[in-house]
């Protein structure tokens, strides 16, 4: 049996439980999928909490750390139309990412933009796919609107002041230092909100409340999420770093006519209703002009070699990290 190199881990825990080794070829593309030789991987929270035993992947996912990556289309299994050997793409993964190959189904494949760099798209399809389905697909957001984006210096937080202000909304994020509020500002954010200085309900207030809020943080901002909602106001929780049960009150929700979702993109099935591959059509048809012609950039912090990959999830994790952290497998 053919080998290949992947990052696998020796149990739970810190990132020293990471290793680059042997690992045996896979056997597809089946029948509606992609096999891509991986250029690069994007590195998310979801990676490090697969790695401490937090976040198992969906049954039949590969165990293989990696949400995203981008490469070159190596072969196509049976039906596959839209793509062939030699595509420059990056994709959505379940699994998989770190490592020198992988197999995607081909509705969660997209085309990178000729004049970007292939490693940099990897990191993309995450963040793209999770702001576009909450903010534009769920949400409806619209210009005139207020969109308050909580961790605003984040992968996601950067891509989605980008997304917001192309719609003509106005952005307020939170960050807690004023080194990110200035990147944040950069990409458009007009309200510039220190967490660990400033309340940011009451900075909202004056502005008459957010029309949407995306929150990475989950029960600890609950109560004050809705309290800085405006009339009818929506609420996307896309997060739970702040934990996972928290306090509700309804009187005020009911009040505001407010709406609070949840959403979960690793999770999602494949096709169907909400599936990965309906998100991904709608970002290929309105996100990627947008790339193309610069209004949205990705954003990269570090890319770093793959045999690096405990100093990437270190760097994520650390308070200095403005936009993505990216993982190369090898060379274009």
């Amino acid at each position: 049996m053919s080998v290949m190199y992947a990052i696998e881990l020796d149990g739970f825990g810190g990132p020293e439980v990471m290793r680059w080794a042997q690992a045996p070829d896979l056997a597809g593309p089946g029948a509606g999928e992609v096999l891509i030789d991986v250029t690069a991987a994007g590195v998310n929270r979801a990676d490090l909490l697969q790695r401490q035993g937090f976040y198992p992947p969906p049954p039949g996912s590969s165990e293989v750390l990696g949400l995203e990556c981008s490469g070159v289309v190596a072969r196509v299994g049976d039906g596959v139309r839209d793509w062939r050997p030699g595509d420059r793409v990056c994709a959505l993964l379940s699994g998989g990412g770190y490592a020198e190959q992988v197999v995607v189904p081909a509705g969660q494949v997209l085309p990178v933009p000729e004049a970007m760099d292939l490693a940099v798209a990897a990191a993309l399809p995450e963040v793209a796919a999770t702001v576009w389905s909450n903010l534009v697909m769920r949400a409806g957001l619209r210009a005139g609107q207020l969109l308050l984006i909580h961790g605003g210096g984040s992968g996601i937080g950067t891509h989605a002041i980008q997304v917001a202000v192309s719609r003509g909304a106005r952005v307020a994020v939170t960050a807690g230092s004023q080194a990110k509020l200035d990147r944040c500002k950069e990409f458009g954010a007009s309200i510039l909100i220190n967490y660990r200085e400033e309340d940011f309900v009451a900075t909202i207030a004056e502005s008459g409340g957010a029309d949407v809020i995306l929150d990475n943080m989950g029960a600890a901002y609950l109560g004050r999420n809705i309290e800085a909602l405006a009339d009818d106001g929506q609420l996307c929780v896309i997060g739970m770093q702040g934990g996972v049960k928290g306090e509700l009150n309804l009187s005020t929700l009911l009040g505001k006519r407010g709406t609070v979702h949840a959403t979960n993109l690793r999770k999602r099935p494949t096709n169907g209703r909400s599936g990965k591959a309906e998100i991904i059509t709608e970002v290929r048809r309105h996100l990627w002009p947008l790339l193309a012609e610069g209004t949205v950039v990705p954003v990269v912090h570090a890319e770093l070699p793959v045999t690096e990959a405990a100093t990437a999830h270190g760097l994520l994790d650390s308070a200095e990290t403005v936009g993505k952290v990216i993982l190369r497998i090898r060379e274009d």
